[in-house]
């Protein structure tokens, strides 16, 4: 009897599962795109940014870096906050106050392609 009911739960299970992962997918599509140049190209460093904000980011700064559990960065903010770049970079590396450091998770060209994703297009 208990094998019955794992059996017919393993279904559900999956759709769940599914749905996550699609909702996941969906949501990536309001991360703002990053701009093309005026001769058709992008920059494929903001490029990998833009895809290490979405796996890392965006569940807490929001799909468009409007806030949320964590920090507003977008409208310029970060600029604001850090006109200075590698200041960004350190809080990036090390953390700071509920936002964990992700210098053991991102590599540093992952970790200066996402600042300037922030500071350059949100």
């Amino acid at each position: 009897m208990l094998r019955c009911r794992r059996l017919t739960r393993l279904p559900l299970l999956m759709i769940v599962i599914a749905s996550i992962g699609v909702a996941g997918a969906c949501a990536a599509d309001d991360v703002p795109e990053v701009p093309v140049a005026a001769d058709g190209s992008v920059d494929p460093e903001l490029v990998d940014g833009r895809r290490v904000y979405i796996d890392r980011c965006a569940n807490c700064h929001g799909n468009a870096g409007g806030g949320g559990r964590g920090t507003k960065l977008s409208e310029g903010l970060m600029i604001q906050r850090y006109p200075d770049i590698d200041a960004q970079i350190r809080i990036v590396v090390e953390g700071v106050r509920a936002m964990p450091g992700f210098d053991e998770v991102l590599d540093a060209g992952q970790v200066r392609s996402v600042v300037r994703y922030t500071r350059e297009v949100l």
